[in-house]
């Protein structure tokens, strides 16, 4: 008899109060003068719990598809501006297969990526250009390719001297593109990692060394956080399970399932992804 999964649910709901708190905050809404206005943040919070949630489901029923045991998602609530650090499953079983590894890695981001782009579309349609001049202070992102593409269709040539003051969904949809790009680094565990392993082996171990001096390259000459982030990937470590049956060679269909994942990493990738504003 399976468990009931309380810990996943108390951790789903705490964390879509915490997005919707930073919906609000994102807006300028102080809820503890003005509670009511506390569904402002709502919008903001569906679109990335659903973008998260998408993610890790597309995970968990790629693993039961390969009998693979795994939890359902754990979210991880966070006092930040988007108020969580994402979600994430276990998996308590080894993988057989290198179609099963590239199955269980790639179909999170690339279920994410679509209802990311689709939040993106959604929010930049109700998005507004705005002076430069007329913004005080806030927190400039920075442009992936796609995003750049998106927002060029959508709204035009951006002049110089204008920006995009994004809507709380397009945001969102950002910050899934974001996640997105991230969990395709080749690096390790994370999903990148997965696909990295399936096609290359042990040479798997090389790429990811090359990766994180990559990150704390662009930490120094870039931003910050990629720093951390290369540190963070040691501290969880760049090694990965051996599959069971490395022998069973990969099919056409899963090479071109890598393929695409490499071009969703090009075009969600952001060399430099925030920086404050200040006038």
């Amino acid at each position: 008899m399976k468990k009931f999964p309380f810990i996943q649910i108390l951790l789903f709901i705490i964390t879509f109060f915490a997005t919707i708190i930073a919906g609000t905050l994102q807006l300028g809404i102080n809820i503890l003068e003005q509670p009511y206005r506390i569904i402002e943040g709502m919008p903001f919070a569906i679109a990335l719990m659903t973008i998260l949630l998408v993610h890790e489901f597309a995970h968990y029923m790629a693993s039961k598809k390969h009998n693979v045991e795994a939890t359902l998602p754990y979210f991880i609530p966070a006092p930040s501006l988007v108020g969580t650090f994402g979600a994430f499953i276990k998996m308590k079983s080894p993988i057989i297969t290198r179609k099963a590894l590239i199955d269980i890695g790639a179909s999170g981001p690339i279920a994410g990526f679509i209802v990311s782009v689709l939040a993106c579309i959604i929010g930049i349609n109700m998005s507004t250009v705005v002076k430069i001049q007329q913004i005080e202070m806030a927190i400039s992102l920075g442009n992936s390719i796609l995003f750049s593409l998106l927002s060029w269709i959508i709204l035009g040539v951006t002049p110089e001297e204008y920006d995009i003051l994004l809507h709380p969904v397009a945001f969102a949809g950002w910050i899934g593109l974001f996640i997105t790009s991230l969990n395709l680094l080749p690096i390790g565990q994370l999903d990148g990692g997965h696909i990295s392993f399936a096609i290359f082996g042990q040479k798997h171990r090389d790429i990811s060394i090359f990766m994180v001096f990559l990150l704390m390259f662009l930490g120094l000459f870039s931003w910050e956080g990629w720093a951390i982030w290369a540190v963070l990937m040691l501290i969880i470590g760049i090694k990965h399970p051996p599959v069971i049956y490395w022998e069973i060679p990969l099919d056409p269909k899963r090479r071109l399932v890598s393929m695409s994942c490499l071009f969703i990493f090009i075009l969600t990738f952001v060399p430099y992804p925030f920086k404050l504003l200040l006038h």
